[in-house]
């Protein structure tokens, strides 16, 4: 038996996070320092940037427009 590594705690990408990181992206923190910080891929944090990520009371509104 191998002893492994202690897994990293890593973010849910849920409201409340998607939140935060749209805060800060607009206070204009760089992708990879909110990834870091938040144990989160980079690519989610451009999925948030982009638009492709969303709160979900976000996305209800978009789905019914």
């Amino acid at each position: 038996m191998t002893d492994r590594p202690a897994k990293r705690i890593r973010a849910v990408l849920n409201d409340d996070t998607i939140r935060v990181i749209q805060l800060r992206l607009a206070a204009g923190e760089m992708q990879h320092d909110i990834a870091a910080d938040l144990g989160i891929n980079q690519g989610r944090i451009s999925e948030v940037k982009t638009g492709k990520r969303r709160p979900s009371n976000d996305n209800q509104a978009s789905q019914a427009a």
